[in-house]
């Protein structure tokens, strides 16, 4: 990298801190309906401006609601817009939020399967999309149930930034571990064996290591993690979906568990789980399209084509458990307001690809990255 792309990178960097940190200073200081009113014009005036991420996220909602005419799909997009932007708004303002506020703030259904499969002490995985606040879910969890959980954090430039999103988590009750080669994976297995709760955000994976499923019609890849780690620690499997309504309150459903299937070798078991996440995750998704914050590539034909990955596919993946978890399954920041504002909620640099400074995705409490590892199986099209 020359001196002059190095001194830039260090300026975006510095630029996306201090985004973030004006954020958690400032938004959380302000009246509730004020900070409301924030996040719906940030997000208003970014939906005008129909940036990148803006038109990325209108081509994913295509498949999500084919039969949508433009204005009906403009105006999906607009929701989406204002249910990410009161996903930050809240975010910013989570830590000062009160324990009754946060037991009272997030109402989940089912809610039985996670709490009996802790009471086992089985060990428990809750799966989830980019949908709604996944912070305010995991915070819940801390609160309400007092219960801890786990989940893995993509290390970030500059490392102020990454500190400020591990500091964020662990004042809401969450341990959270780097994903530094395969250490996050093993540390995760550990956890699930003793009966504990892992949390991981897991409806994107373009790396050679993802799972090929079907979505909405068509094919794409989701991280093995989650299923390579029930399979290993006999843990317990649970998709959850979350939504808005027109309350202060979130909604969301825990789905029934994923089995792992009785036949089949590791590779045709992890396929198998993997596509019943992504069935569970196309249900929540189709009722409440409006919050999903889709803003990257996710479908395989929006990318270009590479070499096949190695043989061995999931086995692979679960060789070097690193690849199924970091930066797949962990946490990453999602390109926040002040991204948004720049660059319809795309990368800070300009472009929407995997890993990015001021972030693709966002303070994902419950853990999940919107893009895969730096190691691709695609290029994306331009």
């Amino acid at each position: 990298m020359s001196e002059d792309a190095s001194r830039a990178a260090r300026l975006r960097g510095s630029l996306a801190d201090g985004l973030y940190g004006l954020g958690w200073s400032a938004v959380k200081t302000l009246p509730e309906p004020a900070a409301r009113a924030l996040g719906r014009a940030i997000a208003d005036v970014t939906w005008r401006q129909r940036g990148k991420g803006v038109r990325r996220l209108e081509a994913n909602l295509v498949r999500v609601v084919p039969d949508a005419d433009e204005a009906r799909l403009r105006a999906l997009s607009r929701s989406v817009m204002r249910s990410y932007l009161r996903y930050w708004m809240e975010s910013f303002r989570l830590p000062a939020w009160s324990k009754d506020r946060i037991r009272g703030g997030f109402d989940p259904a089912d809610v039985h399967y996670l709490t009996d499969g802790l009471a086992a002490g089985r060990g428990v995985i809750l799966a989830l999309p980019h949908m709604a606040n996944y912070d305010l879910a995991g915070a819940w969890v801390t609160t309400a149930l007092d219960t801890p959980f786990t989940t893995v954090a993509e290390r970030l430039k500059p490392e102020t930034l990454y500190d400020r999103f591990v500091a964020y988590r662990e004042s809401l009750g969450m341990e959270v571990l780097p994903h530094t080669g395969g250490a996050a994976f093993g540390t995760l297995a550990r956890r699930l064996r003793s009966g504990g709760l892992v949390c991981l955000v897991a409806d994107r994976d373009l790396s050679a290591s993802g799972v090929e499923v079907d979505f909405f019609g068509e094919r794409t890849r989701l991280p093995a993690g989650p299923a390579m780690l029930a399979q290993q620690t006999g843990a317990l499997l649970l998709p959850v979906t979350l939504w808005y309504d027109e309350s202060p309150v979130m909604r969301g459903r825990v789905h029934p568990p994923v089995e792992v299937p009785a036949t089949g070798d590791r590779t045709s078991k992890t396929a198998a789980m993997t596509q019943r996440l992504a069935d569970a995750y196309a249900s929540g998704i189709a009722e409440h399209p409006e919050d999903w914050h889709m803003l990257q590539r996710l479908w395989l034909s929006d990318l270009e084509p590479r070499p096949e990955p190695p043989a061995g596919g999931a086995d692979a993946a679960g060789e070097s458990a690193g690849a199924t978890v970091e930066g797949t399954s962990g946490v990453s920041p999602r390109g926040g307001p002040g991204t948004a504002a720049a660059e319809g909620a795309g990368r800070a640099d300009g472009t929407d690809g995997a890993h990015s400074t001021a972030g693709t995705d966002g303070p994902s409490g419950a853990g999940g990255t919107a893009g895969g590892p730096p190691d691709h199986s695609g290029t994306e099209k331009t």
